[in-house]
């Protein structure tokens, strides 16, 4: 691909990412709630639990689906179809042998493990039909995920987000369908599995076929292949563990240290930062296999072209999201939660987190997800380790210091504001061939100054005294559409430039069937 189509190939992806993510929160708001109200409270119990564990299988990944992304970039360019059937032969079959010894002793330890739950003793049988199947559509499951990595890698993000939305669908549809008609726990486990498993299958079914020379075969398993991408996936399955260590901590440490009940409020807090997480990563996310085809390329010009705008890009759609969110936090968190008063200690937690997110946002993903794919995934991974050391031993002691979940959330955001801006800007400035500061101006500034109207209409909104604003769900979501609308305006008429209204005027243009000048009327 050119430039131009790379950069046609990053918008198209970006956009189809925000598609998944709405489908994927509203459906997955629903379903909850018809799990919730159609399951016992065992089964939900069980059904949470099961999933939970399998959000942790990213740590049996080593790494090799990064490594994937960026080996098929990297061969596809070359079209070096043989390297990369040994390459691919190898994680695939490497994946394989991990999820056959996990299923075996999962099998071999069930009813040990469905002990341990604490499962009925009239339901103890049935939930030990529904581990063994999970684990075995698991272990299917584990190996065939290695083929959305590659389309990403063949820059096909679109595709992947397309198969994730229609997973995410036809989960919904088969939910809906077992808890109307009451087919059963063990029916719904299979139905669920299969939503995740087809689509894989259809992954691998696109996946080769822009790879017309690859062959996935046990004899093409090399151990010089499995060492050479093992370099790199040692440093993304380092960099992985230290995200791991730095996100998913913080309910331990606040349990330890003051119990299990100060992690509710907590949790209220930081699902707000969560959200803004989810809505503002995806740029950065579109970028990493980006990233690795162009550096496959050599293109160093274009390479830091694609830095300076996605952090752009990244700023300008999250400032106004973090400002109307940072203004309504008690209106988000009584409507998150359901609360009518919020405790002062959440809603300082929530503010913090959501400073936290903004921050990575800042400094961290755009820049770290790209230059990952492209060289720099070692001085990454000691960046990360040493981030999340200090996150950790930070977010203990001052949670001890202040007996306050307000520690954990401080632990958070002093490293990675420190790292952020005094290690990981001054390496991104270098980067991208510009200075601290004329980074900070074609990167962040412009943001604030578009945002600069949106402020002045939430503090006018904050300090009228006809009204008590946002205080209640409809004041909240009617004056929060309203200040992002003007923080929308204020983005398009001052932080876009003359020439980004006119591009971005002609792409809408041809999207909707506007005839370009030139064309008959």
């Amino acid at each position: 691909m050119n430039r131009e189509e790379v950069r046609r190939n990053v918008v198209r992806s970006t956009l189809s990412g925000y598609v998944r993510l709405v489908v994927r929160m509203g459906l997955g708001l629903v379903t909850f709630r018809l799990l919730y109200q159609g399951l016992t409270e065992e089964q939900f119990g069980f059904w949470s639990l099961l999933w939970a564990i399998f959000g942790y299988g990213i740590l049996l990944d080593f790494g090799f689906g990064y490594a994937a992304q960026k080996r098929v970039a990297e061969f596809t360019v070359r079209e070096d179809w043989d390297q990369l059937s040994r390459v691919l032969s190898t994680i695939f079959f490497f994946y394989a042998g991990i999820a056959l010894v996990a299923v075996l002793v999962g099998i071999a330890f069930s009813n040990p493990l469905v002990a341990l739950f604490k499962v009925s003793a009239e339901s103890r049988e049935t939930f030990r039909q529904v581990l063994v199947v999970f684990l075995i559509g698991i272990g299917l499951a584990f190996p065939l995920g290695i083929f959305p990595e590659i389309l990403q890698g063949q820059q096909r993000i679109m595709t992947a987000n397309n198969l994730q939305v229609v997973s995410t669908v036809a989960n919904f549809v088969c939910v809906g369908l077992v808890v109307w008609f009451k087919l059963g726990f063990l029916l719904l486990v299979i139905l669920s599995l299969l939503c995740m498993l087809i689509p894989y299958v259809w992954a691998a079914v696109l996946a080769f076929q822009r790879m017309p020379g690859v062959r996935l075969r046990p004899g093409l398993f090399s151990r010089r292949a499995m060492f050479d991408t093992g370099r790199f996936s040692l440093f993304a399955y380092a960099n992985t563990l230290s995200n791991v260590l730095r996100n998913k901590t913080d309910q331990p440490v606040i349990g330890s240290v003051l119990g299990v009940a100060a992690v509710a409020p907590f949790q209220a807090g930081s699902k707000v930062g969560e959200m803004f997480g989810h809505l503002t990563r995806q740029i950065a996310d579109v970028l990493s296999p980006t990233a690795a085809h162009l550096h496959a390329r050599g293109d160093r010009d274009a390479l830091r072209d694609m830095l300076v705008n996605g952090m752009r890009f990244s700023v300008l759609a999250a400032t106004p999201l973090y400002i109307v969110t940072a203004v309504y936090m008690e209106g988000v968190v009584r409507l998150l939660t359901g609360l009518r008063n919020p405790d002062p200690e959440m809603l300082w937690t929530g503010q913090l987190l959501l400073f936290w997110y903004y921050s990575l946002v800042l400094t961290h993903w755009v820049f770290k997800r790209m230059f990952m794919m492209a060289g720099q995934e070692k001085r990454m991974m000691w960046q990360g380790v040493t981030e999340a050391a200090v996150n950790l031993t930070l977010s203990i002691v001052l949670t001890l210091v202040l007996h306050s979940i307000i520690g954990v959330a401080l632990g958070s955001v002093i490293p990675t504001f420190l790292f952020g801006w005094t290690l990981i800007w001054g390496w991104a400035a270098h980067e991208a061939g510009l200075g601290r500061w004329a980074l900070f101006r074609r990167v962040v500034l412009p943001a604030w100054v578009g945002c600069l109207p949106m402020i002045a209409v939430a503090a006018a909104f904050r300090l009228q005294p006809w009204w008590a604003s946002g205080s209640t769900s409809w004041r909240v979501l009617g004056e929060g559409a309203f200040v992002g609308a003007i923080g929308l305006a204020g983005i398009w008429f001052l932080a876009f430039s003359a020439a980004d209204r006119a591009r971005f005027t002609a792409k809408l243009g041809r999207r909707f069937g506007a005839p370009r000048k030139g064309d008959p009327a």
